[in-house]
């Protein structure tokens, strides 16, 4: 009795924070998934809204220009979230050294992270400008190059170059976060393995990785979540140019919804993007958890 009183006060008290979320997240996604089964036009939304099934979704599956975008958006997504797991987790392994000035360096690596993405797109853009950018001038003086290119003037390095900024400015959230799990490993536990004759990489990878594991799955997870829905970078370093070498799936959604006006269309591709977004997840995280249970093993 005195636990199903409980209960009741639980759902009682979590009531109007539920209230509150299902107003700020369900109804805006139920109106979502109804326009995306019209011919809604934001000009006369009123007036021409009508029921088609469907046909959004038909037309959207066989639409090449957004097919294409996913694609890009995969590509954006995979390459960006490895190279900053791969920098994420060396670097934090650096960190977790003892040495001469660690601390500032913890300190510092932090900075890309704190800077607002629309500001890290701007500042990137001028260091790839084609005429006064730092990083032509940089690989001119090196002798890399022998003239001044336009890095996201050029469709074959544009994407390369917005993942470029990405990574910069996010990779520091994996340092952070595989620092924190490195920080909790028991000293006399690599201290035994050390003794046993354990090298480096065996250690890391029966005692490191198993207990970081978690930690970093989260926030890749996270990672991968907003990078495939990305669109403000895009937005403002190349506009989805040249020549859409960068229109991501988001930028597309962008398009289709605000520039040509088609809500309804544009909904329809606003769920397909959510729902591959959805099952991208899935299958990291369960590959990222047989991963472990082997590792473990």
């Amino acid at each position: 009795m005195f636990g199903q009183r409980q209960k009741r006060e639980k759902w009682f008290l979590l009531a109007p924070a539920m209230m509150l979320l299902a107003l700020i997240t369900l109804l805006p996604l139920v109106k979502t998934l109804w326009l995306s089964f019209t011919d809604a036009r934001i000009t006369a939304l009123e007036t021409t809204v009508q029921f088609i099934g469907i046909e959004n979704y038909r037309y959207a599956l066989t639409d090449t220009e957004f097919l294409d975008a996913i694609g890009r958006t995969l590509y954006f997504t995979f390459v960006s979230v490895g190279l900053e797991g791969f920098l994420g987790v060396g670097i934090a392994l650096l960190l977790n050294q003892k040495f001469r000035g660690c601390f500032i360096l913890r300190a510092v690596i932090i900075l890309p992270w704190a800077v607002p993405t629309i500001v890290n797109a701007v500042a990137w853009r001028m260091i790839y400008h084609p005429e006064y950018g730092a990083l032509n001038s940089m690989l001119f003086q090196l002798g890399f190059i022998d003239n001044y290119r336009s890095w996201i003037g050029d469709p074959a390095t544009a994407m390369n170059m917005v993942i470029l900024a990405d990574v910069w400015k996010n990779f520091p959230l994996i340092v952070y976060v595989t620092l924190a799990a490195l920080q909790t490993i028991p000293g006399d536990l690599l201290k035994a393995a050390a003794v046993e004759g354990a090298g480096a990489i065996k250690r890391f990878r029966s005692i490191v990785l198993p207990w970081i594991v978690g930690p970093l799955l989260v926030v890749m997870v996270l990672r991968t979540i907003e990078a495939f829905r990305v669109f403000d970078i895009v937005y403002v370093m190349t506009r989805g140019g040249p020549a859409d070498s960068t229109k991501t799936a988001s930028f597309y959604v962008y398009q289709e919804y605000f520039s040509y006006l088609r809500s309804g269309s544009g909904a329809s591709y606003a769920v397909l993007v959510a729902g591959i977004s959805a099952v991208l997840i899935l299958a990291y995280y369960s590959g990222a958890r047989r991963q472990n249970a082997g590792t473990r093993a």
